[in-house]
C-alpha cells in the first residue's frame, strides 16, 4: 500500500518560500504521476500542479503559474513544491497525490488520483 507523507508547510510572511515534500513509501512512485493539491477552509479542494513519471511534464494551475515549481527525485521517492512570492490568499493543507494507473495525466480533478496524503499546513501572513 502506498503511503504520502507531505511536510514542508509553516507560516511564513507575504512574499516569502517554502519547499514541501512528499515522501512516498510502501510502493515505488517511479512510473505514477504525481500531484499537488490545495484546500482552504470552506473551499473545495484545487489543482496546484502535477508531474509526469519522469519530471519531463508539468502542469500548473494559473493562479501559481511562476511562483511555483514542482519537481520529483524517483531515487528518493520523493516529490517537491518550491513555493515563492507567496499571497495570503496561497493559504490552505496543501495534499501530495498520486495516479498510479498513468504515469502522466493532465487531469485537475481529485478524483482521478488514487492515493493521498494527510496534508500540510501553509499559513501566509500580509
Amino acid at each position: 500500500q502506498l503511503q504520502l507523507l507531505e511536510s514542508g508547510g509553516g507560516l511564513v510572511q507575504a512574499g516569502g518560500s517554502l519547499r514541501l515534500s512528499c515522501a512516498a513509501s510502501g510502493r515505488s512512485i517511479s512510473t505514477y504521476a504525481m500531484a499537488w493539491f490545495r484546500q482552504a477552509p470552506g473551499k473545495e479542494r484545487e489543482f496546484v500542479s502535477n508531474i509526469s513519471w519522469n519530471g519531463a511534464t508539468t502542469n500548473y494551475a494559473d493562479s501559481v503559474k511562476g511562483r511555483v515549481t514542482i519537481s520529483r527525485d524517483n531515487d528518493k521517492s520523493t516529490v517537491y513544491l518550491e513555493m515563492n512570492s507567496l499571497k495570503p490568499e496561497d493559504a490552505a493543507v496543501y495534499y501530495c497525490a498520486a495516479n498510479w494507473r498513468r504515469s502522466w495525466t493532465d487531469s485537475h480533478e481529485p478524483s482521478d488520483y488514487d492515493y493521498w496524503g494527510q496534508g500540510t499546513q501553509v499559513t501566509v501572513s500580509s
